[in-house]
C-alpha cells in the first residue's frame, strides 16, 4: 500500500446496530443509529443495565495532538478487548488517526471488529470517520523467526563451531552461561515482549507518525506483568553473553585468524540480543512514561477478579505504571422482577463493587461501569454504541 494513501479517509458506512427485533419486556428499549442521516428501522438494541453516572474523563483522554499509549489488561475473558476496540473506535471518531494492536496470543480483534485482520499485517477498518487500522501480532510465529535467526547466526552455531576445534572442554566449562537455553528456550513471556518489539519497530518508523492514538488490546494479567520484568531479564542475559565473548576471547587469543568466522558468528548474535534489548528498554519506558501512557485495567464484578485486579494494581504501581482508570464490565441492574437468579447475581456484583470502592490498591482509581448488553459487541457500529456507554 502506498504511505500517501495509507491514511486515506475511510469511506463512511450506512451501517446501524440492529441486533434484536423489539420485545415487551421490563428493561427499557433503546433505539440506536450511527448514520449521520437518520433513518427508521424496526430493530433494537436492549441494555440489560442502565449506565451508571460517573466521571470518566474521555475530554482529557482525546485532548491534543501528542501521540499517546493506551493500554487495557486485566483477567482473562473480562471484556478488554471489546473495550479497547471501542476506545479506539471513540478515538478514530474524534479525529485522531488511531492504531489498535492485539499482543494476545488468542486475538480477538477480528471477532470484536467482524473482519479479518490475520496476517500481522496493519488492515483499515472500516466505517470510522478518522483512519483506523488493527493489527494482530502473532508472538509464537515472531519468536520462532527470532530464535532461527539467532541459531543461525550464533546461538549452538558458536558452541557446535568450537567442539570441531576441540574446544568442546571450554565450551562445557562455560554452560552456566546458558547461552543455547537463552535462544532455543526463550522464557515464559519472551513471546509477548518480541510481539511489542515488533510493534515499535512500526512506531519508530516516519511512516506510522500520523497515529495520534495507539491503543494496546494486552495479553491476560501474568503475560503482562511477566513482560515488565523482562528488560532486567534480558540485561542480565545479555550481559552473561559478553561474558562469554570476552572469555572465548582470551582462550583463543593465540589463534585469532583461525576464530573469524566464530568471532563473526558470535558478534552477530550479540548484536541481536543488543537490539532486542534495546527495543524492550522502549517498552519499560513506554509503559512508565505518565505524560504519554495510561495502563486501564478492565475487570467484571466478582470477589475473584477484585482481588487480581489488586494485585496487578499493586504490581503496575511498583512498576511505577501510570493507572489512573478501571472498568467494571458487565454490571447488572437492580432486578425489578422476581428472577432469584438475576437478584443473587446483583448482590454478589454489589459485594464485589463495594470491595473495589475500599480496596487500597483501586479506590483512588476512576470507576467507571460498563453495562451488561444482551447481545455480543460486534462490528463498528456495536463498538460505537457500547464506547458512547462506557467512554464519556
Amino acid at each position: 500500500m502506498a504511505m500517501n494513501s495509507f491514511f486515506h479517509k475511510t469511506t463512511k458506512t450506512n451501517t446501524y446496530f440492529s441486533l434484536m427485533k423489539d420485545t415487551k419486556r421490563s428493561f427499557n428499549s433503546f433505539s440506536t443509529s450511527f448514520n449521520s442521516k437518520p433513518f427508521t428501522s424496526p430493530y433494537q438494541v436492549r441494555l440489560v443495565t442502565t449506565p451508571t453516572k460517573a466521571f470518566v474523563g474521555f475530554d482529557e483522554m482525546v485532548r491534543g495532538t501528542q501521540r499517546k499509549y493506551f493500554m487495557l489488561g486485566g483477567k482473562g475473558g473480562v471484556g478488554k478487548t471489546s473495550c479497547a476496540a471501542s476506545l479506539a473506535v471513540k478515538f478514530a471518531n474524534h479525529g485522531h488517526p488511531t492504531l489498535v494492536v492485539s499482543t494476545d496470543p488468542a486475538h480477538s480483534l477480528s471477532d470484536s471488529f467482524d473482519q479479518d485482520l490475520t496476517g500481522g499485517a496493519l488492515v483499515p477498518v472500516q466505517g470510522v470517520d478518522s483512519p483506523l487500522y488493527a493489527l494482530e501480532i502473532n508472538p509464537e510465529k515472531t519468536r520462532e523467526e527470532f530464535r532461527a535467526r539467532s541459531q543461525l547466526q550464533g546461538g549452538r552455531g558458536v558452541k557446535d563451531f568450537m567442539d570441531s576445534m576441540g574446544l568442546g572442554m571450554l565450551a562445557e566449562q562455560l554452560g552456566e552461561l546458558k547461552l543455547g537455553e537463552l535462544l532455543d528456550t526463550p522464557p515464559p513471556g519472551l513471546d509477548e515482549a518480541i510481539a511489542i518489539s515488533k510493534v515499535m519497530q512500526f512506531l519508530e518508523s516516519k511512516d506510522y507518525s500520523s497515529f495520534s492514538r495507539i491503543v494496546f488490546d494486552t495479553a491476560p494479567t501474568g503475560h503482562t506483568l511477566r513482560l515488565l520484568s523482562l528488560p532486567d531479564f534480558l540485561d542480565a542475559s545479555i550481559g552473561k553473553m559478553m561474558k562469554l565473548k570476552k572469555k572465548i576471547a582470551s582462550a583463543t587469543s593465540a589463534l585469532k585468524s583461525m576464530f573469524n568466522k566464530a568471532e563473526t558468528q558470535e558478534n552477530a548474535a550479540s548484536d541481536k540480543l543488543e537490539q532486542l534489548r534495546e527495543r524492550m528498554a522502549k517498552v519499560r519506558d513506554l509503559f512508565r512514561d505518565s505524560a504519554t501512557t495510561e495502563f486501564i485495567i478492565v475487570i467484571i464484578p466478582t470477589v475473584m477478579a477484585a482481588n487480581e485486579s489488586s494485585r496487578l494494581c499493586a504490581s503496575l504501581k511498583k512498576e511505577t505504571v501510570p493507572v489512573r482508570r478501571l472498568i467494571v464490565n458487565q454490571v447488572l441492574p437492580p432486578s425489578t422482577s422476581d428472577c432469584k437468579f438475576c437478584v443473587m447475581r446483583r448482590k454478589d456484583q454489589m459485594r464485589a463493587l463495594d470491595m473495589i470502592t475500599k480496596d487500597p490498591e483501586l479506590a483512588s482509581l476512576k470507576l467507571i461501569q460498563a453495562p451488561l448488553v444482551d447481545v455480543e459487541i460486534r462490528g463498528v457500529a456495536g463498538l460505537k454504541f457500547f464506547g458512547d456507554m462506557v467512554w464519556k
